[in-house]
């Protein structure tokens, strides 16, 4: 399967503030932050189609997104991410003094995840402080 080197970058977005509003564990939040969007090029690059899950591995994690083609294009190599537990997984949490991790930049791999289940906040923190469960 191929994959593609690019750099993440996150903030906020309308959706995710308008999504807070109905709790951190609510679909409506997951659906609003657990997302990466991606440059068009890049989509047609992997094979990637609008609403199907993603995998960005990075130095510090890695976790499973929905894709969602960027309306802020052309930026190939770049994918957005909306700040939250999702984008917490793969961020490096060194935050040098400030109270902030490295948000913007960092350097992460993007590949396709057919078959992939995305994650809610609750198997994310359970899998991030607990570990996987044993099969």
């Amino acid at each position: 399967m191929q994959k593609l080197k690019v750099y993440l970058l996150t903030g906020r977005t309308i959706e995710q503030g308008k999504a807070k509003e109905f709790g951190k564990t609510s679909n409506l939040y997951k659906d609003s932050v657990a997302v990466c969007y991606i440059d068009q090029s890049d989509m047609k690059t992997l094979g990637i189609k609008a609403n199907t899950p993603v995998r960005v591995s990075t130095d510090f994690g890695s976790v499973v997104l929905k894709a969602e083609k960027s309306t802020r294009s052309p930026h190939p190599g770049v994918i957005y991410i909306p700040y939250g537990p999702w984008a917490n997984q793969i961020v490096n949490p060194e935050t040098h003094g400030t109270g902030m991790p490295s948000f913007k930049g960092v350097p992460a791999i993007l590949e396709p995840a057919p078959g992939e289940k995305i994650k809610n906040i609750e198997e994310l923190l359970i899998d991030r402080f607990v570990g996987e469960p044993k099969k």
